[in-house]
């Protein structure tokens, strides 16, 4: 994948400039370095093949590289915002190439390769895809994209010409996919930014959310996560497919918990061309525990978990400071993080779009107070950087 020659190209920079030497290891990196390690040991063990540990390498290098690159150029908040400026540009003519797919069913993207040049069709509608390796990526891009953008618009009032077509942009990334789960993702950014007026109350709202889940599987005729069904007759995909998958894993738990399994044949009614023996895995949660166990799923979530109590605690810092637009440009990093997590019921990530994912674990890392860096050496180093341009 030519992203890796990218992270490749970004660590060569960081190296040279020497700007990874101050960096100190916090807690949610500690788990992190530890939900990869599990990753990569449990599943090499249990397969116990080099094709295996060659597989295993690659899921690392694209983790450790990525995730430390942007804990790197991260420094606080500025930087952050910078980051997803450029994203937002780029977003643009990103957009127009899904437009031109979209009104003629060709990918203008599959001159690069790795992407077909006829758009897939399901139930008339054209399932675009750009650059990415399956529509509901694409979808799930622009979903998790639009609470970045919106960081930026409240940050940075003077770059909204900019932020405007890149929200239109990474909404009809999600329109064109025609998929369920970005849907169901941009469904979790609305009620994430609608948060922000509650967020002195935002532990009542997780528990009567909890409460509220609860109530609904014990009163449904079926599991509370056939839910995502539901939602999938609005805009089409897999709904019953990826809520089946969950009580299929719940239900098999005994033979994954431990090590992982190679084997799901018999969870679901068909199973993959190139691999009979397994099923489309399309829950990243699920994957995590097929892959690595229940350890590797369990520090999967508790770095999530880690980064939203980040979020929680630096935003009330930032309120007593009287910093608004501070508050809502983290709050809306917070929300893109919740949008991967909700993403992450309906696709396993396996393309580029991790790079995504680890730029918002790293930009919570860096940016809600467990950096090292000072505002003071943050600054001092962006006059640095003014002088030597």
């Amino acid at each position: 994948m030519f992203f890796r020659v990218v992270l490749l190209a970004g660590w060569i920079r960081v190296l040279i400039r020497h700007e990874f030497r101050d960096l100190r290891l916090n807690t949610i990196d500690r788990v992190f370095i530890i939900w990869v390690a599990s990753g990569v040991v449990i599943y090499v063990a249990r397969q116990a093949s080099l094709e295996a540990l060659v597989n295993r390498l690659g899921f690392a290098y694209n983790a450790i590289m990525g995730y430390f690159l942007f804990r790197a150029l991260i420094w606080d908040l500025d930087d952050a915002v910078q980051a997803i400026k450029l994203m937002a540009v780029v977003m643009i003519p990103l957009a127009a190439l899904m437009c031109v797919e979209e009104m003629t069913g060709r990918n203008l993207f599959s001159v690069f390769g790795g992407v077909p040049e006829i758009t897939v069709v399901r139930e008339g509608k054209f399932r675009c895809q750009g650059p990415f390796r399956h529509a509901i990526l694409t979808g799930t891009f622009g979903a998790t994209s639009i609470p970045l953008f919106i960081a930026v618009w409240v940050k940075d009032r003077r770059f909204r010409a900019v932020i405007v077509p890149a929200l239109l942009g990474a909404s009809l990334m999600v329109l064109f996919s025609a998929s369920s789960g970005p849907l169901m993702s941009v469904l979790a950014v609305v009620t994430g930014i609608a948060m922000l007026r509650f967020r002195e109350h935002i532990k009542k709202v997780w528990w009567g959310a909890l409460i509220g889940v609860v109530s609904l599987h014990l009163i449904m005729k079926a599991p509370v996560w056939f839910l995502m069904s539901h939602v999938a007759e609005l805009a089409g995909g897999g709904g019953w497919y990826r809520s089946e998958l969950i009580d299929q894993a719940i239900k098999h738990i005994g033979e994954w918990w431990f090590c992982g399994t190679d084997y799901t044949a018999h969870w679901m009614p068909f199973t993959l061309a190139n691999n009979p023996n397994m099923v489309d895995i399309t829950n990243q949660y699920i994957s995590e525990g097929v892959n690595g166990g229940i350890l590797t799923m369990l520090l999967f979530i508790g770095v999530i978990v880690l980064c939203f109590r980040q979020i929680g605690r630096h935003v009330r810092v930032l309120y007593l400071e009287d910093a608004p637009d501070a508050v809502g440009a983290t709050w809306c990093i917070g929300v893109a993080l919740f949008a991967h997590a909700v993403s992450f019921l309906s696709v396993a990530y396996f393309d580029q779009l991790t790079v995504l994912w680890y730029f918002v674990l790293a930009s919570v890392s860096s940016v809600c107070g467990y950096s090292v860096f000072s505002a003071t050496a943050a600054q001092d180093r962006r006059q640095a950087e003014t002088q030597a341009a």
